[in-house]
């Protein structure tokens, strides 16, 4: 079966594993600050890592002060941890609509319902399409609220020249094999604002302060330790940092190869009919981890189950959020996000992986082309 993602490991990444298991140092030891210092070096903003993307997500709630009674807008396409983990924090979960170009949170759609108990708007940059992150912090800043760009989807992109660690005020990164670089599995959170940043580290690492001047009784001895507000182990191991930085050396080369691939899809599938093409904004330079087309006609689910009949390994992004059984629990029902229960219903998830061959790529064509033709 041709996956719809796969990592890519070659002869480095397992040398710079190798050196960390002889090393001293197997969990938070000198390439866990090495690897931040690389993601930050990408993303444009200082990073903390962390040991997936879920807990990336739930370390920034955590960093912004969600908690009981607080509202977080978000968008429902995308995986259900986005809003999940704001809800564990105790947050009432708020869905926005979605732009129809892009499946990316609509700022017009957040703006309307933002109230004064709006702590975050979380966007997330869909196929690694950032979303319209100046329109959603006119939003942010109106509201009061915390500005998180879940981008999972998005390392190594740019909006408008920026990096996108730098475009919200905390921004999160998964590292999971079919992402675009893998740390096996890991995360990380960035941030533009020192206090928020500081935050996430004390969080990540269950909330044990070792700074004397903010320990509450700084004359208890050289190993005291306290903590003042709880957190989780959420420590990446100095093993995953050591790949991470290897796949950093990469990333370019990374991007370049998907983005050459999706340029030949982008002409490959040009006049396929009941086919709609994933767009690109201008000022956006996309490190895309999907390539995302719309069947269209109602054939979405026949085309999925003969492409993997035909041993090609398609995918759907995603469930809207609140169809899960535990938000339908809830009270949330379906029809609220229309624009994005559309989506949904045409999306489908082509192979795009860096080490996709062109012959490999020819085949997902035309087996779609077959399909689609008959």
């Amino acid at each position: 079966m041709l996956p719809y993602g796969r990592q890519s490991i070659d002869q480095s990444d397992v040398e710079a594993v190798t050196a960390a298991l002889g090393s001293d140092w197997l969990t938070t030891g000198p390439r866990v600050a090495q690897f931040e210092a690389d993601i930050e070096a990408i993303a444009g903003a200082p990073a903390v890592t962390v040991t997936n993307g879920t807990t990336a997500l739930h370390t920034a709630y955590a960093a912004a002060g969600v908690g009981q009674g607080d509202e977080v807008i978000t968008t429902p396409m995308t995986f259900v941890a986005t809003a999940s983990s704001a809800a564990l924090l105790g947050a009432t979960i708020v869905f926005a609509d979605v732009e129809d170009e892009t499946a990316n949170i609509d700022p017009a759609a957040v703006e309307a319902l933002t109230t004064e108990r709006t702590k975050a708007i979380a966007a997330v940059d869909y196929a690694g399409h950032p979303a319209e992150y100046d329109a959603l912090r006119k939003v942010s800043e109106g509201a009061g609220a915390v500005l998180i760009g879940d981008a999972a989807h998005s390392i190594g992109t740019t909006y408008h020249g920026r990096p996108v660690g730098t475009l919200a005020d905390l921004t999160t990164f998964s590292f999971f094999p079919t992402k675009n670089l893998t740390t096996a599995e890991g995360g990380a959170v960035a941030s533009i604002r020192p206090d928020l940043l500081q935050r996430a580290r004390t969080f990540r690492t269950i909330g044990l302060v070792r700074d004397k001047s903010l320990l509450r009784y700084p004359d208890e001895g050289a190993w005291h330790q306290e903590v003042h507000e709880f957190g989780n182990n959420y420590r990446l191991p100095d093993v995953l940092c050591a790949l991470g930085s290897s796949q950093l050396k990469r990333l370019a080369a990374f991007k370049a190869r998907r983005q050459e691939l999706t340029a030949r899809y982008d002409r490959l599938l040009a006049d396929v009919p009941g086919l709609r093409l994933p767009i690109q904004r201008d000022g956006v330079d996309p490190l895309r981890h999907l390539y995302p087309v719309r069947v269209l006609g109602g054939r979405r689910r026949e085309v999925f189950e003969r492409m993997r009949e035909a041993g090609i390994g398609v995918q759907v992004n995603y469930i809207p959020v609140y169809w899960h059984p535990v938000f339908e629990d809830l009270g949330y029902r379906r029809g609220m996000c229309p624009v994005a229960e559309a989506f949904y219903a045409e999306q489908l998830s082509l192979p795009l992986f860096v080490d996709l061959s062109d012959a490999d790529q020819d085949r997902v064509v035309e087996a779609l082309r077959t399909i689609l033709g008959s």
